[in-house]
């Protein structure tokens, strides 16, 4: 020891100024407990209350049990190489014990602490769940088709576009971009939406998927804060004519790819080639090819192709047709014209 080597004043070991670090590291409160926390949760859809907002971020209960316990803890500043153990028991119905211990090194000496808090579990409705058992809504979505009633297959497309939108805006943050009813009429399906964003969404989507138009029909239900509250109808009108329809015109028969107003934009269905038709040159609709049959090539030549009747089993000759390669034994999707008595190539 020399001279300049300073003295702990309290255990006399050498110190560089001041108490050593073992003295030092003894007369620090390592860490401390906030004595009882509050965890709100909605015993509905179970979402969590982070300060005043909730939020649909779900956890395992022990990781959140383990991050409500060390946000109850407070840990001395100059503490480093932190290691915690949270060690919980449920010591009631809605109340968790939870023992934190904590090891860490304090001015180089490895020290430990324990520490104790309560976690109180507390159910609230939350902002979404009250909306929907209130009643609460900000639009209806309503689809339907020009002069017919919309099929199982729209209905189909159009519901689980709803879901999609719904789930995709609660991912992104929007809490009550929710569905508070969907029912299936005769003329339709009607969808109602917890907020206009939402509404927008499914009509853009409908209408993008299957087609049509959709307008906004606006109605005046009050006034909160000096502003005006809406509740907005978006009516869609899906085309009387369906992508995947083949209609048959002037003798040749075409698969509708899309519908712009009155205007078809189809597939001639034995060139292969791409054109516009009127609604008005339509003679009538043959089916969609969603309800083709799978007809069993028999043979193929340079100007017919022999195909197997699916339902009568008889063979059966058509032309062949450029935009296809058949091959013998393989399936190739047809339509029956019952009115001419043929089968319809269509993929």
């Amino acid at each position: 020891m020399t001279i300049q080597t300073s003295i702990c004043p309290r255990c006399g070991q050498p110190a560089e100024e001041g108490f050593c670090p073992q003295c030092r590291a003894a007369e620090v409160q390592l860490l401390t407990c906030t004595p009882r926390v509050t965890a709100v949760y909605c015993p509905v859809c179970e979402s969590q209350k982070r300060g005043k907002a909730w939020s649909d971020l779900h956890m395992p209960r022990e990781d959140l049990i383990a991050e409500l316990a060390v946000s109850a803890t407070s840990i001395h500043e100059d503490a480093k190489d932190i290691r915690i153990t949270v060690r919980p028991e449920e010591t009631g119905p809605n109340k968790t014990t939870c023992t934190i211990d904590v090891e860490a090194t304090l001015y180089s000496v490895p020290v430990r602490g324990t520490c104790t808090t309560e976690i109180l579990w507390q159910r609230e409705s939350c902002d979404r769940c009250s909306r929907i058992s209130g009643g609460y809504y900000e639009g209806i979505v309503q689809v339907r088709a020009t002069n017919r009633r919309i099929n199982a297959y729209e209905r189909e497309v159009a519901t689980k576009i709803a879901e999609q939108a719904e789930e995709s805006l609660q991912q992104a943050g929007g809490r009550l971009s929710f569905i508070s009813d969907l029912q299936e009429t005769k003329d339709g399906v009607d969808i109602t939406v917890g907020t206009q964003h939402l509404g927008q969404e499914i009509a853009r989507m409908v209408t993008g998927a299957l087609g049509g138009r959709f307008t906004t029909h606006p109605k005046l239900v009050g006034e909160k804060e000096g502003k005006a509250l809406y509740r907005i109808t978006y009516s869609i009108r899906l085309p009387f004519y369906q992508k995947g329809d083949v209609v048959v015109s002037r003798g040749g028969y075409y698969e509708v790819r899309d519908i712009d107003g009155q205007r078809l934009r189809v597939f001639d269905l034995q060139s292969g080639q791409g054109r516009t038709l009127a609604e008005d040159e339509v003679v009538r609709l043959l089916g969609n090819v969603r309800d083709a049959e799978s007809a069993i090539i028999v043979y193929t030549q340079p100007n017919v192709v022999g195909l197997m009747d699916p339902k009568t089993y008889v063979t059966r000759e058509l032309d062949p047709v450029a935009w296809t390669f058949p091959v013998e034994g393989q399936p190739i999707r047809v339509l029956r014209d019952e009115e001419q008595d043929r089968l319809v190539i269509v993929g």
